[in-house]
């Protein structure tokens, strides 16, 4: 049977049949869509982790047990599992252990573009590269089956265009596997210096084993064709290869860490020109150069930056561009914005109007950076905003704490706010706190959190309050309030700014988008009372517009939520929220 699925859907499906029983990860584009479908399958247990960081231990734990485990992160969640990922690779497993890391070359939803091989030769770890979705349902297995062979967790490394593309899968049983008993082993599992340093000696002789494996799997193959020009590639370089030149002869890595010598250098010996086709940095090609093997071009032509391409591989090496249509009229830019209703626009609005400095966060806030709000001065990576607002009020003391604020949102705070908040009292900070809780894990799609009560099968759990966490780390200052007040909102910043001390004020209302928030009738404009002032433009609602010196509103995308009678002097807006 086969069954047309997203990468991300192929990679749970792969799960399922390779046995995997556990399965922790935080969300984060794109790779979300992985957990999300593998608690789709009752044979595996699934769910959300506060962090990178958590779900990779509680990963590592279900292996020690003897189940098949797996964790799935972006490109930047790894640098937060790090930690725990390094050391495994020292303690080995019990039962197999994947870790999938979703990079995101171009930075489609991310703030980086960090090429996660590195990760694999930096903690010797097995990396594996799917190209289709066949491949990444095919790989899971596989990359079990090196994992409980050598003794090792391993990474399968996919991208934005495999994880959120399409193509036919074909389906197999599931292979259920007793879990594997667990022997206790102090000298393997206990990464003490004494033990570790031994441990190393082993990880050393895993990866020269690994090595001869990359000369012999079926992962790597050569795929010979004409000869004037050959391509050294992996991952989805190789479909956009394989559609600009068909007919030329590749060699398509599969297992890109660690990478062969031998099949490689025979490889060159065969092509008149090799080119080295890989997006972001030059992992194969320095490899192939630190081995003496011929490289003709890499990353002299294709560069360090963004997505390759079918027409971009052409146009480098030489070939013909297929025909295609230009238009001469520009298409206009539609960056993101925040949604009709979103709980943060009033928020930001107030911020913009106080001119305060806004050391922002990773999520949909992040939006509040943009025009015409303009209202965040920087954003680093999770959890950052809280640490940051510390150390710039430290160094500028109470009159740029009485101008400064940090935001950070309910999953984030969760997933790396709360240490910040404990940094933040226990040295005598002076840092005002926003935590903007809309109720949910809102940029990567709605997933639930350790705020919101409910587990990712939406089982009712114990929902974290993040009032209670921050008055239990010694906060003394804690209060709620909701943006879509701006007067009360404003009011209470102004109060929390003017005081020296660590202040957290939770900025209350739930995503727009969530299925139970029930929407008021939409406005419209009485155009006799609207003056053409532009006031309700400042919120960057996409339902106002203005046309011929007057406001007017799209009903088919307005809330009612009621920002731009807030905004409005005159009284122009009509109808909507209930007075």
């Amino acid at each position: 049977m086969k069954k047309l699925m997203l990468g991300n859907q192929a990679v749970a499906c792969g799960l399922y049949e390779a046995g995997c029983r556990f399965v922790s990860s935080y969300p984060g584009t794109p790779s979300t869509e992985i957990t999300e479908q593998a608690a789709e399958y009752d044979e595996v247990y699934a769910e959300w982790a506060p962090n990178e960081k958590a779900a990779a231990e509680a990963a590592v734990g279900a292996s020690l047990a003897g189940a098949r485990a797996f964790c799935a992160m972006k490109h930047v969640g790894f640098n937060v599992a790090a930690d725990p990922l390094f050391t495994a690779s020292y303690t080995g497993v019990n039962g197999g252990l994947v870790i999938t890391v979703a990079d995101d070359p171009g930075m489609h939803s991310s703030q980086n573009e960090q090429d996660s091989r590195h990760y694999a030769v930096a903690a010797k770890l097995a990396m594996l590269e799917p190209s289709d979705s066949q491949e990444c349902k095919d790989f899971v297995a596989e990359a079990y089956a090196i994992s409980e062979a050598y003794d090792t967790p391993v990474m399968l490394r996919t991208c934005t265009r495999v994880a959120h593309s399409q193509s036919l899968v074909e389906l197999k049983d599931r292979d259920e596997r007793a879990l594997k008993p667990y022997e206790r082993n102090p000298q393997k599992y206990v990464a003490a210096p004494a033990n570790a340093v031994k441990r190393h000696v082993e990880v050393e002789k895993r990866m020269l084993a690994l090595q001869e494996l990359a000369e012999t799997t079926a992962l790597n193959r050569e795929e010979m064709g004409e000869t004037d020009i050959g391509f050294v590639t992996s991952g989805t370089c190789y479909l956009y290869v394989k559609e600009a030149l068909p007919d030329a002869s590749v060699f398509k890595l599969g297992l890109v860490n660690p990478l062969p010598v031998k099949r490689l250098r025979d490889f060159a010996a065969k092509v008149k020109k090799l080119i080295v086709v890989e997006e972001l940095d030059g992992v194969i090609e320095s490899h192939m150069r630190a081995h003496g093997i011929r490289v003709d071009g890499g990353k002299d032509l294709f560069g360090l930056l963004g997505e390759l391409s079918q027409n971009r591989i052409r146009a480098r090496v030489g070939a013909a561009l297929p025909a295609f249509d230009s238009y001469d009229e520009a298409v206009p830019g539609r960056p993101p914005v925040m949604c009709p209703g979103c709980p943060h626009r009033g928020l930001f609005t107030v911020l913009s109007k106080l001119k305060l400095t806004v050391l922002g966060d990773i999520g949909c806030y992040t939006l509040g950076s943009g025009a015409p709000l303009n209202a965040v001065d920087s954003v680093l990576c999770m959890g950052a905003s809280v640490g940051m607002a510390h150390g710039y009020t430290k160094m500028l003391g109470t009159e740029a704490a009485a101008k400064t604020v940090a935001v950070i949102g309910d999953s984030t705070f969760m997933h790396s706010g709360m240490t910040g908040i404990v940094n933040l009292v226990y040295n005598r900070g002076i840092a005002t706190v926003l935590v903007l809780d809309n109720s949910i894990t809102g940029m990567t799609g709605h997933q639930q959190n350790p705020t919101t009560g409910l587990t990712l099968q939406n089982e009712p759990t114990y929902p974290i309050r993040i009032e209670d966490f921050c008055q239990a780390v010694g906060v003394k200052r804690v209060r709620v309030v909701d943006p879509q007040d701006m007067a009360a909102t404003e009011a209470a910043i102004k109060e929390e700014i003017a005081i020296a001390e660590p202040s957290v004020i939770i900025v209350r209302r739930p995503c727009a988008l969530l299925k139970y928030v029930k929407h008021n009738p939409p406005l419209s404009v009485n155009p006799d009372k609207c003056k053409g002032c532009k006031s309700c433009m400042k919120i960057g609602c996409p339902a106002i517009r203005f046309a011929d010196k007057k406001a007017s509103i799209d009903r088919t995308i307005c809330v009612g939520c009621g920002l731009c009678e807030q905004m409005c002097k005159f009284g122009a807006f009509e109808g909507g929220a209930a007075k």
